[in-house]
């Protein structure tokens, strides 16, 4: 009898001791309980969200609890369908990040990056020059503030306001290239001056000519035949009833209206030709005043001078180019995703049999290629979104870029070595700049406007825009009919 009562008394303390803690638990048991609550309450909600069958050709509105039919987007009778639905999520999303931009001081991305810090290392030589001036960068940049650049012409004065295409600054900053829509599907040329982003309420001033085409605008850049940034290449697009063709189309031609000055357009130099994509200008002394073109499946090599042509043929459309400034090679990015250089030091008999000099691929068409200023490193973009570093010696990827948004435009990149950024306009409306050594995302900004298809930004990055004496450094960016500057502010540091 006397276990038996032993064991008796040990069940009743252990009986009484888990009442007590069920009735008192501490802070530990508590917390642990109700951490398990929230997993299981989320585990829950998650699981209840996840079980919601997916029925085509219905939406499920987790606010609503309820499935809402949705039909193709041409239908106009409903106007819920898969296309407003993620439109209307952007926006939000947009909106939300556009809140979030005016509040914006201090906030960068890389992990204890403090500017006094910065500042007291470097003087005491514990961090090279060229990383400090990229750090600094890195810093501006993600406190740049938005204003609103006004822009002087005679357009605007009377009314008539056209929505910018894209726009393309020169080698100094002070002039930018600005293509415009125009009625009927015209397409407008003008310069923009950049010589007074300098003051407090920003302004531009525009410089046009009467020169109008039919055709869209699909490249252009810029190009030194009688001086610096001289002329302008521009690549027009084949129309129902007229040809494509490459204009080379003087800067001097854009002037105010009221200028006196004798009219240049007699030296516009222009060659008619189908299915043009791309266009380079030679920067190399060695090619002086030459330039290729991008075409359907072949590539035109064009002496301006004594005007001589070559011609390669190439197995697919020819959708982005670069010259070598140090050698005499040219890249073309293909739109199978190929990209390759030709060696102009190598003679060809034949236009199909040429030898390429590097060669690699990527998984879409390529939309822009640009050129470090070691030559052996190439970056390059396509329309899977992708945004890689080439070392064109091996041949083999060395950094990718994450984050890039696009399907099926042809976009620019915008490298800034010395600055260290790397800037990128994605087809959802949204500019990104990356470090261009660690390949870290440090800001994304919305655009201005609603995305759309033909609302996606064309900026410019420079440290010195404007003119000499009067430089501002920031972001340039035309939406729409607007534009608007995103400059550095040292107050924010």
């Amino acid at each position: 009898m006397g276990p038996k009562r032993e064991n008796n008394r040990n069940w009743n303390r252990k009986y009484q001791g888990r009442r007590f803690h069920q009735r008192f638990p501490s802070e530990a048991s508590q917390s642990s309980t109700e951490s398990n609550i929230m997993d299981r309450t989320s585990s829950a909600s998650s699981s209840q969200a996840s079980a919601v069958p997916e029925l085509p050709g219905f939406y499920y509105d987790p606010e609503k609890n309820r499935y809402f039919r949705m039909l193709p987007g041409h239908n106009n009778c409903n106007p819920l369908t898969r296309e407003g639905i993620q439109q209307k999520e952007m926006e939000c999303k947009r909106l939300q990040l556009l809140e979030e931009e005016k509040n914006r001081k201090q906030k960068f991305v890389r992990p204890g990056l403090n500017p006094a810090v910065l500042l007291r290392k470097r003087q005491l030589g514990l961090v090279p020059f060229t990383t400090y001036c990229r750090r600094i960068h890195e810093m501006k940049v993600s406190c740049m503030q938005r204003k609103v650049v006004n822009i002087n012409s005679p357009e605007r004065e009377g009314g008539r306001v056209r929505r910018f295409e894209f726009i393309m600054a020169d080698s100094a900053s002070e002039r930018i290239f600005a293509v415009n829509d125009g009625e009927y599907g015209f397409c407008k040329y003008g310069l923009l001056n950049l010589n007074g982003l300098w003051k407090e309420a920003p302004t531009v001033e525009r410089q046009d000519h009467t020169y109008i085409s039919h055709q869209k605008v699909i490249a252009a850049c810029w190009a030194s035949v009688t001086g610096p940034d001289s002329h302008i290449l521009v690549c027009l697009l084949e129309a129902e009833e007229t040809k494509g063709c490459l204009s080379l189309i003087p800067a001097c031609i854009f002037r105010n209206l009221d200028d006196s000055e004798d009219d240049c357009s007699a030296i516009l130099y222009k060659v008619k030709i189908s299915d043009v994509w791309s266009c380079a200008w030679c920067s190399n002394p060695q090619m002086e005043s030459s330039y290729s073109a991008g075409l359907k499946r072949q590539i035109w090599l064009i002496n301006v001078i004594p005007d001589i042509r070559s011609t390669f043929i190439t197995n697919s459309d020819v959708l982005a180019q670069q010259f070598a400034t140090k050698t005499l090679l040219l890249y073309n990015g293909l739109r199978s995703g190929e990209v390759f250089s030709l060696d102009f030091r190598v003679p060809t008999t034949c236009p199909a049999s040429f030898r390429k000099a590097t060669s690699f691929t990527q998984n879409s068409a390529i939309t822009s290629l640009r050129l470090l200023q070691d030559e052996n490193y190439l970056m390059v973009s396509d329309m899977s979104g992708q945004i890689k570093l080439w070392d064109v010696r091996m041949q083999k990827s060395v950094k990718h870029y994450k984050g890039h948004n696009n399907s099926y435009a042809i976009l620019p990149l915008h490298v800034k070595e010395d600055e260290g950024l790397l800037m990128a306009v994605g087809q959802d409306c949204y500019t990104r700049i990356w470090d261009l050594e660690d390949t870290r995302l440090l800001r994304t900004i919305p655009s201005p406007h609603p995305a759309a298809k033909d609302s996606i930004p064309s900026v410019v990055f420079s440290p010195y825009l404007g003119i000499k004496g009067h430089k501002v450094p920031g972001l340039l960016m035309a939406v729409n009919r607007d534009m608007y500057l995103y400059s550095y502010n040292s107050s924010n540091l």
